[in-house]
């Protein structure tokens, strides 16, 4: 049981409610925040002066007082005119990590909301109950204002919730667990929905997708070098120790792990190389600098888990209710754009080691990593499907952030494009890890036609797992399952914890 309020989240709390399921509970002290900022809510809820959210309208609409017989019917509004999401919708991890969040920010006790409407949203994620949440419609400033509609509208019994697979109304399935619909008092339908919760969230699951990639992409580099042939003298520590660069050093270290005591590199020694082309010997250098923008992409998500997003915000120590700008999502669009580069690079410079692996010329290897060339095409087209992955990753690594189109009659004349950026950068993700299933498939393949000589100790577990779900192709047959069947055991960390048993440690990441 995750307990808000106690401490501050991570990207594994995130992971644990999002993809485990765990339940999660207010703390007492959430509470008392709460119901504290709430009281100054109330007050100005019967007084007459204007203040932004709570007896007005909304963004243009700023300037229209709201008498007091409205202002219920003001909140109900906010949410039903919001709710305009199109696309596919955002993933069930995605929903509850969405809703953890908007719980977490909200219970800080800024937002001027009742404890008892952030209950609602605990209910719906202990129950799991989805909202059916469009992934597209965010600007991302004034927060992701039409999908955070979409997660309120089901607390009021409106909108529609995923129920095994389908897209079903949301009342019945409220009325099924016994939960009432809300009627949401002054500021609440704003502070449901003024947030960076959405950015976030697929920001903290992409980030911890990314930790495992950066480490199996080591592990495939590694494989390569052996397949490859290739020299670790490029990872000699004192390299890096004169470019100190974390990332660059700990990648160093992870291929000399993986490759210890390599019989394959034995047998090499005295070949005439002078030394190995980029994609092999700046596999430090070029993981590295992604490793390191991946940190500071990471420093940034856990200070958003950990924010309140919202406008305006209720200062419950002096009653004051302060207009600001929190709710702008550059932060994490910025490092979104970044982590898409980044992430980018590593399906880049593993496609070349691919195209290395295939081309005779270039590995020793049999043509195309076929024993049969000619009648057989091997592992050509695995090449084709890498190369197209990463041409379009070069497309949706173009920076979301630096555009802008104004909205609300320009009342919000500058937005961040946060949202697309982190959606794209779990498209770029998803292409990059079947980019390194596909090396690890064709570097194993590789290691194969260099028997009796044996890889490292990491290289040669890894390739020991590889081969218990994909057998060696001796004759062509369907590759699409054997792709799969990698990318899957990428995602769940079976390749990484081959290696990391082997090495009798775990792979860093900086």
């Amino acid at each position: 049981m995750l307990v808000i309020g106690n401490a501050p989240l991570t990207i594994n709390d995130v992971v644990k409610v999002a993809r485990q399921r765990e339940r999660v509970k207010l703390s007492p002290m959430a509470v008392e925040l709460m119901n504290k900022s709430r009281i100054w809510v109330d007050k100005i809820l019967e007084s007459e002066e204007p203040v932004y959210g709570i007896n007005t309208g909304f963004g243009e609409l700023s300037k229209i007082f709201i008498p007091h017989d409205q202002r219920e019917r003001l909140q109900r509004n906010l949410i039903l005119s919001h709710c305009t999401g199109v696309g596919e919708r955002l993933p069930e991890d995605v929903c509850r990590a969405v809703m953890l969040l908007s719980i977490n920010s909200l219970s800080k006790g800024y937002s001027g909301i009742r404890a008892e409407t952030v209950e609602g949203i605990v209910r719906l994620l202990n129950n799991d109950i989805y909202p059916m949440v469009p992934c597209k419609g965010s600007v991302g400033s004034s927060g992701d204002l039409a999908p955070l509609a979409h997660v309120a509208a089901v607390l009021l019994g409106e909108g529609t919730v995923v129920c095994d697979g389908k897209e079903v109304p949301s009342a019945p399935i409220l009325e099924g667990v016994g939960l009432n619909p809300l009627a949401l008092g002054g500021k609440e339908g704003l502070a449901l929905i003024n947030g960076t919760q959405v950015m976030t969230a697929i920001a903290a699951l992409a980030c911890h997708d990314a930790l495992c990639l950066m480490k199996t992409a080591d592990i495939a580099a590694a494989m390569s070098l052996e397949a490859l042939q290739g020299t670790r003298t490029a990872f000699d520590p004192r390299i890096a120790m004169i470019r100190p660069h974390k990332g660059q050093e700990a990648t160093a270290r992870n291929i000399l792990a993986l490759t210890q005591g390599s019989r394959i590199a034995e047998h090499h020694a005295n070949c005439d190389k002078v030394q190995d082309a980029y994609s092999l010997r700046c596999v430090s250098q070029v993981h590295g600098a992604s490793k390191d923008a991946l940190n500071r992409v990471l420093e940034t998500v856990n200070i958003e888990l950990n924010s309140v997003t919202d406008n305006p915000l209720v200062m419950a120590d002096t009653g004051e209710v302060i207009s600001g700008g929190n709710f702008h999502g550059q932060p994490i669009a910025l490092v979104m754009d970044y982590f898409k580069i980044a992430i980018s690079e590593i399906g880049n410079i593993s496609e070349r080691r691919i195209s290395r692996l295939v081309d005779r010329k270039l590995s020793d290897l049999p043509a195309f990593l076929t024993a049969y060339p000619g009648v057989n095409s091997g592992f050509m087209i695995l090449q084709y499907t890498a190369a197209s992955l990463v041409s379009e990753d070069k497309v949706l690594a173009h920076p979301a952030s630096v555009d802008s189109i104004p909205t609300s009659a320009n009342q919000e004349d500058h937005v961040s494009m946060g949202t697309i950026a982190a959606r794209q950068a779990c498209e770029i993700l998803d292409n990059v890890q079947y980019v390194v299933a596909i090396e690890i498939l064709a570097a194993a393949q590789g290691i194969d036609f260099l028997k009796p000589a044996t890889p490292g100790r990491g290289t040669e577990a890894v390739h020991a797992a590889v081969r218990s779900l994909v057998p060696h192709l001796e004759e062509d047959r369907v590759l699409h399952p054997d792709i799969i069947v990698i990318r899957d055991a990428i995602r769940n960390e079976t390749i990484l914890g081959a290696a990391e048993a082997a090495v009798g440690r775990s792979l860093t990441l900086l």
